[in-house]
């Protein structure tokens, strides 16, 4: 969740850039701020704060859950 929010913020930033406006507020939408807050957000993200991929640990940790009967398995 955390990388799409970045991917959010980059977007807009290029936006903006793209588009040459600065919305009013030229000290709060600059360079620095916007490349600020989208590498934070892919720090927290490759840092496991939010619901990003979960590695599983011990036996059954190649991705797939299955809760109950497991399929295939007579």
């Amino acid at each position: 969740m955390l990388a799409i929010a970045a991917a959010v913020v980059f977007g807009v930033w290029l936006l903006l850039d793209l588009l040459d406006t600065n919305l009013g507020a030229p000290d709060l939408f600059n360079f620095e701020t916007m490349a600020s807050l989208g590498l934070l957000l892919l720090a927290l993200y490759l840092a496991g704060v939010g619901s990003g991929p979960r590695a599983g640990s011990g036996s059954g940790s190649s991705g797939r859950r299955f809760y109950g009967r497991r399929p295939g398995r007579g």
